[in-house]
């Protein structure tokens, strides 16, 4: 049942409650930096824009960001709270909830929100990111965002020259040891789990000075809260002072999936994504996608661009819907003189 509350908050904001029902022209699902970016290009287009956020960023454990422009080391709530209060300057709202269904027809979408009941708008767009599947290892994912990191672009700078340990889970494991090798001589490349080594990946590594250490890893050691080691199956501590891991990135789509758009692998093996074409258009009219549910690679300022760019084929689109309906209704006026 739609929950009587939903239209009156959105009329008294001024966003126009249409004749055929909508109550937004796009519903956003996802209030990250995808969904902001993309929300603020279509507020400022004048289209009406309702952004559906659980409140729990992928992010959330990092305390700072790092790699965009102008707001290198801010706090990733901070730049949420900024994208919010310039968005609704637009006019734009934001109801907080977990989507829990989409339908999606010829006459748009309809949203399913916990608690707050259904919305209706002319175009979905899901930024709802991914979800980092952490190997299983005891306090790993307690550390993850501080000690315990993946990308380099991010965290690298800030373990700089520091005795860094690349726990070796996919064949991806080997990528990052030389990527990481640019931020610190002191690598050590763990095989714990992962594939064997090619004789061309141990020279690799050797000529970049970076010790093999086999065996698998059982454990962190943590000194006054802070990482300071990882313990084998023998018994043994290797010294760290930060550890990589890659993780499984797995796209947030599950509101999608009775629609028939599941995920598809990433040819990197690195997880899975919502397939869509350059647009950001998935196979199924009307619903589009942006950010790293769309594509797992990127980081946060090419997530932000991203959601920008599919918002502008967005308002082409509903531009060209416009357009059409204009024509038809001039028609029907013609012809009925």
């Amino acid at each position: 049942m739609l929950s009587s509350c939903i239209p009156i908050l959105l009329q008294e904001a001024g966003v126009t409650i249409r004749e055929s029902g909508y109550h937004c022209d796009v519903v956003i699902v996802g209030g990250g930096a995808a969904g902001l970016s993309a929300a603020l290009m279509l507020a400022r287009a004048r289209y009406s824009v309702v952004v559906v956020d659980s409140g729990r960023p992928r992010n959330a454990t990092a305390a700072h960001m790092h790699g965009f422009l102008s707001r290198d080391g801010m706090p990733p709530g901070d730049l949420l709270a900024a994208g919010r209060a310039e968005i609704g300057q637009y006019g734009a709202e934001f109801v907080t909830g977990v989507a829990t269904g989409v339908t999606a027809s010829e006459d748009g979408v309809s949203v399913e929100v916990a608690d707050s009941g259904t919305i209706r708008g002319r175009r979905l767009l899901v930024t709802t990111g991914l979800t980092d599947d952490l190997p299983e290892l005891p306090g790993l994912a307690e550390r993850w965002g501080r000690d315990v990191l993946h990308c380099p672009f991010c965290h690298g700078w800030e373990v700089r020259d520091q005795v860094i340990g690349v726990l070796s889970t996919t064949p991806m494991s080997m990528h990052q040891a030389t990527l990481f090798r640019q931020w610190s001589p002191h690598l050590r490349f763990l095989s714990h789990t992962g594939p064997a080594l090619s004789d061309t990946e141990v020279e690799e590594l050797t000529a970049r000075d970076i010790e093999i250490i086999p065996g698998e890893v059982v454990g962190l050691q943590i000194t006054d809260d802070r990482l300071t080691g990882v313990e084998l199956a023998t018994g043994t501590v290797v010294e760290l002072q930060a550890l990589v891991c890659g993780p499984r990135f797995s796209a947030r789509g599950d509101l999608l999936a009775p629609l028939g758009l599941t995920p598809t692998a990433h040819m990197s093996g690195i997880g899975d994504y919502i397939a869509t074409d350059a647009t950001g258009r998935t196979a199924v009219p009307g619903i589009w996608a942006a950010g790293n549910v769309a594509d797992p690679a990127k980081q946060l300022i090419g997530a932000a661009a991203q959601g920008a760019e599919v918002a502008v084929a967005m308002i082409d689109d509903l531009i060209s819907d416009d357009v059409r309906g204009a024509v038809a209704a001039r028609r029907a006026a013609v012809g009925s003189k």
